[in-house]
């Protein structure tokens, strides 16, 4: 028995590539990116902390290194990133468990796409994001 393969034709192309489903489908590709970042951002954080076990002298030294103003910009991004992974995260969880889709019915004119029940709950967690960026960039750049 053959197995069917599908052409990839877009390749790592087809991660931000929206197709029919342009909202969803970028709330998808920054939960895959954020993901990363947040993977890589341990990573490092990981190998700074391990500086401690050198003493004192190399411990402020590397403090003195992440104490810039790239590296507040880039704590900002990580900021960022765990908001979105964190509430998009939690959205999908609640589709998966079917709390935001609703009850199956039988499909009565005119029908009602799961996509047009997701979309009032994608502008939420869009505005809650947005809202909780602005407050952090306050907080982090002015206060």
């Amino acid at each position: 028995m053959a197995v069917k393969r599908y052409d990839n034709r877009l390749g790592i192309k087809g991660w931000l590539w929206a197709g029919k489903y342009p909202l969803e489908r970028y709330f998808y590709s920054l939960q895959r990116l954020t993901g990363l970042g947040i993977l890589l951002f341990l990573l490092l954080h990981l190998v700074e902390t391990s500086y401690r076990i050198y003493g004192k002298g190399p411990w402020e030294a590397t403090m003195a290194f992440f104490d810039t103003p790239l590296f507040l910009s880039l704590e900002y991004v990580v900021f960022a990133a765990l908001i979105f992974h964190g509430l998009n995260g939690l959205r999908l969880i609640l589709e998966e468990m079917g709390y935001l889709l609703g009850k199956p019915g039988r499909p009565v004119f005119p029908y009602v796409s799961s996509r047009q029940r997701q979309r009032p709950v994608i502008w939420v967690i869009g505005l809650t994001i947005v809202g909780l960026l602005l407050i952090t960039a306050w907080d982090m750049f002015l206060a």
